[in-house]
């Protein structure tokens, strides 16, 4: 698995970061929006449900994530 990721990023492809983020629908698509925990979590990514990833800087699949309001 590992060989094939490295292989994949040799070819330009590359991993949307999602981890506390805020959401930035040119990367993300917000599929579900929670209550936030804290204040300083409104409009960040709480979860990433699927990985979306980058081909030579343009969007082949967009991270799936949810949303805290």
């Amino acid at each position: 698995f590992n060989k094939f990721i490295s292989i994949l990023g040799q070819n330009g492809v590359k991993r949307i970061e999602t981890t506390d983020k805020p959401l930035d629908t040119d990367y993300h698509e917000a599929i579900a929006v929670i209550p936030a925990p804290s204040e300083e979590l409104k409009g960040q990514i709480l979860d990433c449900v699927q990985t979306g990833y980058t081909l030579n800087d343009k969007v082949i699949r967009h991270a799936k994530v949810v949303v805290g309001e």
